[in-house]
């Protein structure tokens, strides 16, 4: 196939140019209805932000550009079946987990997944089986998956119906999948993983494999986070005949809106097309850029950079660092935004930069960049707190209750102190990067509420959690 196409970019195009009369919705009217003040930001957008018009084809029926577009996609993921979602690769792990997954079904699920992960288990009424991934002691934070906890978890839950990982971290930590994808087909179970800082890993060469590549049968990417999309475009790919595509494509319905955004999925089809068109001198010439930011940064006292263990491969897109000082991720943030410069997260420890995928012609201010974090912490010293994250936790775990009962259990307020040794109701959530630090249905310990007051001290933000801010958690009320 012609991966330079765009089929759904070129009917927006062609849309785009025609003299209309809009007596359809959006309410905006192309553009001719907004508030004047918006207007000006506002109009390349709306010009294209259509509705399901002749010409323009059905997200959920697709049979012209959209068809087309998704079918290229596939191709280029050597994917049996690829689709585009608007809602993020939320509505992607839901929908792989409800398509994969019946009521009371044991599922085993890489314990520092993402919230939507949890989100599908409690739609889906499984029974989740997580398995803790390996720790990074000095950086805080977990990686990845041995095949041996997976290995483990098989022979404690036989019954296992799926396997769910996440692939790779949120900085850029992918293992070698091959034996967990052969553990699970050997048994008939299909592989489940959320790869959304991985769309571009197909690549290859300088970049990590794909979990496609590895054969995992369910893929879903975040096209936005690497990839030249708009935010919460995001593709799924069915890979096996495990899968009952049937059931994806009616999850994706029931899950995804009736009106979707055609400014996202012609993003969408622009990405894949950008991403066909990577050559082996963009790469290189990429990673020589990346090679001399990462060079002129560890130049800079004051920080050190993030290298992965042995067992797991980078992505060159992540960079990571770390302050000498004893200033905490969070403190390190605020220095670098003072200055101009955004970064994509921040833990207790870490910043996270999230590069470029740039071409070869294509610039970028990573010598400014540097300039500025040099100046940004320079002489700034602090009083770093640690946080007890996942080292020690269990490799393998279950919940203490099941998503059946917790909707019929009375629950009530308690303080931090008096919630160690009882069952949270409600998942705690660092955000970002959005992995749970204590899930709903989970035995509460010592050591979480420790890493939750250490997280609170230092200003982290926090999805759920209702009353953390006033020192008290909701659990189940047992007696």
């Amino acid at each position: 196939m012609d991966q330079l196409q765009t089929p759904l970019f070129d009917a927006l195009e062609k849309f785009n140019k025609l003299t209309k009369v809009s007596y359809h919705v959006p309410g905006h009217k192309n553009g001719q209805v907004f508030l004047k003040r918006g207007s000006e930001l506002y109009n390349s957008v709306l010009s294209v932000d259509a509705t399901e018009l002749t010409g323009l084809d059905d997200l959920h029926a697709p049979e012209g550009p959209i068809f087309e577009a998704e079918a290229l996609l596939a191709d280029l993921y050597h994917a049996k079946k690829s689709y585009f979602l608007v809602n993020g690769s939320t509505v992607g792990n839901l929908a792989m987990i409800l398509a994969t997954c019946t009521d009371g079904d044991t599922v085993i699920v890489q314990r520092n997944c993402h919230k939507s992960i949890l989100h599908g288990l409690m739609l889906a009424n499984v029974k989740p089986v997580f398995i803790t991934p390996s720790y990074e002691e000095k950086w805080g934070i977990a990686s990845g998956i041995d095949a041996k906890v997976v290995r483990d978890a098989l022979t404690l839950y036989p019954e296992t119906k799926a396997i769910i990982l996440t692939y790779p971290n949120y900085y850029g930590f992918a293992g070698d999948l091959s034996e967990i994808v052969t553990l699970a087909h050997e048994r008939d179970i299909p592989l489940l993983v959320d790869e959304a800082h991985g769309a571009h890993f197909i690549l290859g060469d300088s970049f990590p494999n794909s979990a496609l590549t590895f054969g995992a049968d369910l893929v879903v990417q975040s096209a936005h986070k690497t990839l030249p999309a708009m935010t919460m475009g995001s593709y799924l790919h069915a890979n096996s005949s495990l899968i009952d595509v049937q059931k994806v494509e009616f999850y994706l319905q029931m899950l995804q809106s009736s009106s979707p955004s055609y400014p996202i999925m012609g993003s969408l089809d622009l990405a894949r097309a950008y991403l066909a068109s990577y050559t082996k001198i963009d790469q290189q010439l990429l990673m020589k850029k990346i090679a001399l930011f990462k060079e002129s940064l560890a130049t800079i006292q004051e920080i050190e950079l993030l290298e992965p263990s042995a067992q797991f491969n980078a992505d060159p897109l992540k960079v990571t660092i770390q302050s000498k000082r004893g200033i905490s991720g969070f403190e390190l943030q605020s220095f670098l935004e003072e200055k101009g410069i955004y970064t994509e997260l921040a833990d207790a420890r870490n910043v996270l930069f999230v590069l470029p995928l740039l071409k070869k012609d294509a610039d970028y201010p990573f010598r400014q960049t540097v300039h500025l974090i040099a100046n940004a912490v320079k002489g700034q010293i602090g009083n770093h707190i640690d946080v007890i994250n996942y080292k020690k936790s269990n490799e393998i775990t279950a919940l203490s209750i099941s998503y059946a009962e917790m909707k019929q259990t009375i629950t009530k307020q308690v303080p931090f102190h008096e919630a160690i040794g009882k069952i949270s109701s409600e998942m705690v959530i660092p955000y970002p990067p959005g992995i749970p630090l204590i899930m709903a249905g989970e035995l509460i310990t010592e050591e979480k509420i420790n890493s939750l007051m250490n997280l609170l001290a230092l200003h982290c933000r926090f999805h759920g959690g209702t009353f953390i801010k006033e020192g008290k958690l909701i659990v189940y009320d047992k007696s």
